[in-house]
């Protein structure tokens, strides 16, 4: 799966995929292989990277990811996937809630001609007994919800169409 954070104002984009030892980590072009986090209380635990293990502290605050390892404390904005791939139809009155990867609904949370608040669960889905919250990008009202649970879509597909309120 990918992922997009923003450090000191600079956007890196990383992936996380399972293999044998653990994830294979890919950051921009190089490949580290095996990487495992072990959590040891609620804000700490053990990084391991290509055999490497260092002990982490982090707090998350929404968005934003603290991480404190090797005496630095460094901010991460994680940049939700969902946001990324969200985009607007040719009206701009409207937003898609795309899929970040294919999988199957588990359950919806929302109607059509409900309004919602930025970042309130519309859904949640599952790829590769991962599961994941599907949540609004903007305020907005449900327009129509284009997969029902138990039903499997592919990456990018348009999950459920929002309008802006009051329209």
């Amino acid at each position: 799966m990918k992922h997009c954070f923003e450090v000191d104002g600079v956007d890196y984009e990383l992936s996380l995929s399972r293999c044998q030892q653990g994830y294979r980590l890919r950051l921009r072009n190089k490949v580290i292989v095996p990487v495992a986090f072990s959590q040891e209380g609620e804000s700490c635990g053990v990084l391991t990277i290509a055999g490497e293990s260092e002990p982490v502290q982090f707090a998350i605050d929404g968005d934003m990811i603290h991480v404190h390892i090797r005496g630095r404390t460094r901010s991460l904005h994680y940049r939700d996937p969902l946001r990324t791939l969200a985009c607007a139809n040719d009206e701009t009155d409207h937003l898609v809630a795309r899929a970040p990867m294919p999988g199957v609904v588990v359950t919806t949370n929302v109607s059509p001609g409900q309004p919602v608040p930025a970042g309130t669960v519309l859904m949640k889905i599952e790829s590769m007994k991962l599961e994941t919250l599907i949540r609004s990008p903007q305020n907005g009202v449900i327009e129509q919800i284009h997969f029902q649970e138990g039903e499997s879509f592919e990456r990018g597909a348009a999950l459920v169409t929002l309008s802006e309120e009051g329209r």
